[in-house]
């Protein structure tokens, strides 16, 4: 049923207190413009951040600023990206996603078994791979929509079994494409020529454009932000919000496979002990990029705002020769400050 359908009728005396017009109201205050409008001061601050990074790194190191650090910036960045972006229509919901970085190393180590252990031709393995990554977000939607476990727990045990399965499956050894040599290109050709700009680069920006256009002029995109504002008045105005958060979290899983896909090609293997720790940084793009931890506001352009000040951050420093256990340091305190923030623009609003 659709919203309008719900709209109050003027000739009645309590129009007004009943709860279709609230729950009216909470989706139309979930429109993407408002949300936009709200957060345009925190992707306009993480912006200004993520100018300023480049610019203490630059003059910290003359090899920072170079077309191929830049280059192997964007790289660095597709994959966690690419999480971020799923997560970006969790998030604004008013969930949380703990197994996008588990399920990526799972989904990796699944493109092993299709295109090295079965031989299956490279399209049928990466639609697989993806389709698997969607699955894992269906398992997800499931628990927490219909089950009813809270996002943080359903999505913490994902994590669990998939850095299980991605050790059962693989044996606890990496799988090598090396008889696909083709699978590795996904990744890592360069599609303009004398340059080196990866596929892997234009398939994130692809996703951008995508994903922008979702959230912003589709009714995947209404309904995200109106079940991260009100879910029980967007219930009461008939939406279906079992079905519309099982799409979502399927939606973020499909981004998780394309990620497998991408992770593996770039390293040509399925690692099955990496992953740990990559969705906190996945998470952190997100909220950096201006989406809130409590739901109903959050945008494409932020969370790739984060995606690459989180990229320059780890890039720079290790540029500059810091310890890698000091890197973890730095980005720890780059979320705490990132949820801190958050915190801060609930508490105005």
């Amino acid at each position: 049923m659709s919203p309008t359908t719900t709209k109050p009728e003027s000739g009645r005396p309590d129009a007004a207190t009943t709860p279709s017009t609230s729950a009216y109201a909470a989706i139309d205050a979930g429109k993407p413009r408002t949300a936009w409008l709200r957060g345009s001061l925190q992707q306009l601050l993480a912006f200004a951040s993520l100018i300023v990074i480049v610019a203490v790194f630059s003059f910290a190191s003359p090899h920072f600023f170079t077309a191929n650090n830049l280059v192997s910036i964007l790289t660095a960045a597709t994959v966690t990206g690419i999480l971020a972006l799923g997560t970006t229509f969790v998030i604004i919901t008013g969930g949380i996603d703990l197994s996008i970085g588990t399920g990526m190393v799972l989904c990796g180590v699944m493109a092993g078994v299709f295109l090295t252990y079965l031989g299956w031709p490279l399209w049928a393995g990466v639609t697989a791979t993806i389709l698997f990554g969607a699955l894992i977000g269906l398992v997800n939607g499931v628990n927490v929509s219909v089950l009813g476990i809270p996002p943080f727990i359903a999505t913490l045990g994902m994590m669990l079994i998939a850095a299980g399965l991605s050790l059962v499956i693989s044996g606890t050894k990496p799988i090598y494409f090396s008889e696909t040599p083709e699978f590795q290109s996904i990744m890592n050709l360069s599609i303009i020529p004398g340059m080196r700009f990866p596929l892997g680069v234009a398939i994130f920006i692809v996703m951008i454009v995508v994903t922008a256009v979702l959230l912003s002029k589709t009714i995947l995109g209404r309904y995200t932000f109106s079940i991260g504002s009100n879910e029980a008045a967007t219930a009461l105005s008939g939406v279906n919000v079992r079905r519309w958060k099982i799409i979502i979290y399927t939606l973020a899983g499909l981004f998780v496979g394309l990620a497998g896909v991408l992770s593996a090609s770039r390293l040509s293997s399925a690692q099955p002990t990496g992953g740990m720790g990559l969705e906190l940084e996945a998470i952190a793009a997100v909220v950096i990029g201006g989406t809130s931890l409590q739901g109903g506001k959050g945008s494409i352009v932020g969370t790739v705002i984060g995606a690459l000040i989180m990229a320059v951050l780890t890039n720079g420093l290790r540029i500059i020769s810091v310890p890698q256990e000091w890197q973890s340091v730095a980005v720890g305190i780059v979320i705490l400050v990132a949820v801190y923030l958050d915190m801060l623009r609930r508490r105005r609003a």
